[in-house]
């Protein structure tokens, strides 16, 4: 690997012992690492300080590469950290009555109520903007959904982001046209602060890198993030159809640096959202349900002229498809653009399409904590295919690449979490939602590392020291699950930078 020249510095990470990824043994016992201009350059025991060199001590602790979040939307998701919880809620009354309660405690000033979470897929009518306005005391209030695909706004909080009236929810593309607007409602000291905040918490979780599926205009808003001291993880920032002419006009390819930015900012893929979600019934698939077949955000034939024309300019697809018939159309599309990349959510998935996606050297980006929230829907409204939802292994075993993420806010930006649902398939007392799907632990780690093996000569000088081995054997995968959501992170280095420290 050649190292970026605006990452300098030495790092001697002391008595560490290394966790194995993939084939061959690991060394018995405990090794020290040292990292210069943010490439392991050495790789044995009793390394001797070099003058001027930092040092890190592990004291033992279990080191892996470290991990990657394959699919977040991070506005999204650190304004959602702050935001009125109003997930868990069975009826839009229930919703209504969480935003009456906490409007009640708030000062008289018209400012913004987010809220996140509530999912409307199992109840009974659908909400009004009427009940909302009812409660909002003249603030105005915008509740997004678990999934993120639609939105529940009040008739002020419409007036604000230019919607005009309207009775109910905004759903899919219209609800997406409206998020880039949101941050309109927010200080943008508000909005540094929510950014910092999110990124501290991932690189305690030992992330040193995400994909940020943002709809906002990234590649100007990341390096202003950034100069404001946002710098503890490398981003890679996707592009969507709607500014695909000015990301490919910077002639950056995918995995570029963005220049000035120490290489913490590279360009991502065209992010493009061919179908809708299981939750607002418009995942797109082969058979009908509930009346319907879903919705086809981009025709093939357009779908296929998106990509092309990214991979024409070196610029990888990732192409949203929840839906069987969404999942066939994205490898359509790849197959007939030429375009590399991946298929994202990949939720259903036909029998054929993994060995097809394999063949492709397409990338499955999955989202395991989803199987979590979406078990109970499935099972109402997908009933006569839900053996079909979250193939993990089944993909995994044909020889499609596996990258785990969480679409935070839609889960938590927490790859134990995704390591422990990929794992048990069980978010409770309940038995695994299909077993055999279950990766193990060591599958789970892989696809969470961004592809980077055991740390070695040469891979990225980006570590996570963790205080248990996150391959320790345990009898049954519940306590598997239960371990790996235990692991504590001491510490995380991204590129011989120490970015978090519980030591």
């Amino acid at each position: 690997m050649t190292p970026d020249p605006a990452r300098t510095g030495a790092l001697l990470v002391r008595e560490v012992r290394l966790v194995p990824m993939g084939p061959g043994r690991a060394p018995d016992g405990p090794v020290d690492v040292r990292i210069v201009d943010g490439v392991v350059t050495e790789v044995a025991a009793g390394l001797r300080r070099t003058a001027g060199e930092q040092v890190l001590e592990g004291d033992g602790r279990w080191v892996v590469p470290g991990l990657w979040d394959q699919h977040v939307h991070l506005s999204q998701w650190s304004q959602a950290r702050g935001r009125l919880d109003v997930s868990g809620t069975s009826s839009p009354e229930e919703v209504v009555h969480r935003v009456a309660v906490h409007v009640a405690g708030l000062p008289d000033d018209g400012s913004t109520v987010s809220g996140f979470g509530y999912r409307s897929a199992t109840w009974s009518r659908t909400p009004t903007v009427d009940e909302l306005d009812a409660v909002s005391a003249g603030h105005p209030v915008v509740l997004v959904s678990g999934d993120a695909h639609n939105g529940w706004l009040s008739s002020r909080a419409l007036q604000l982001v230019g919607v005009p009236p309207r009775t109910g929810p905004l759903e899919e593309a219209q609800w997406f046209a409206v998020l880039g607007r949101l941050d309109d409602l927010t200080s943008s000291a508000d909005d540094r602060a929510s950014y910092a905040a999110a990124v501290e918490a991932a690189a305690a979780r030992g992330v040193v890198g995400v994909v940020d599926m943002e709809f906002g205009p990234g590649l100007r808003d990341w390096p202003e993030r950034l100069a404001t001291g946002v710098d503890q993880l490398t981003v890679r920032i996707a592009t969507y159809p709607d500014r695909l002419d000015a990301a490919l006009a910077t002639g950056l390819r995918s995995g570029d640096a963005l220049p000035g930015t120490g290489g913490l900012l590279r360009m991502g893929p065209l992010k493009v959202i061919s179908d809708g979600s299981l939750n607002t019934r418009t995942a797109w698939c082969c058979e009908p349900y509930g009346g319907t077949r879903g919705v086809v955000n981009h025709p093939l034939a357009e779908l296929t002229e998106l990509l092309r024309q990214a991979h024409a300019h070196g610029v990888d697809g990732a192409v949203h498809a929840i839906g069987d018939a969404a999942v066939g159309s994205a490898l359509d599309a790849f197959e007939a653009s030429g375009a590399r990349g991946s298929v994202e959510h990949a939720q259903l998935v036909a029998l054929d399409a993994g060995p097809r996606m394999a063949r492709l050297g397409i990338v499955a980006s999955v989202q395991p904590a989803h199987l979590l929230d979406d078990r109970d829907v499935t099972l109402q409204v997908w009933p006569d295919r839900a053996d079909r939802c979250f193939p993990l292994r089944s993909l995994l075993d044909v020889g499609v690449v596996l990258a785990l993420g969480s679409d935070a806010p839609v889960a938590p930006l927490d790859p134990w979490l995704a390591m422990a649902a990929a794992v048990h398939r069980s978010g409770d007392e309940r038995e695994p939602w299909n077993p055999d799907e279950s990766l193990t632990a060591a599958q789970a780690l892989a696809a969470s590392t961004d592809g980077q093996p055991t740390v070695a000569v040469g891979s990225r000088g980006d570590l996570a020291l963790l205080d248990h081995d996150p391959l320790a054997v345990h009898d049954g995968t519940a306590a598997t699950a239960a371990h790996l959501l235990g692991v504590q992170v001491g510490a995380t280095v991204l590129a011989g930078r120490v970015t978090h420290r519980a030591l």
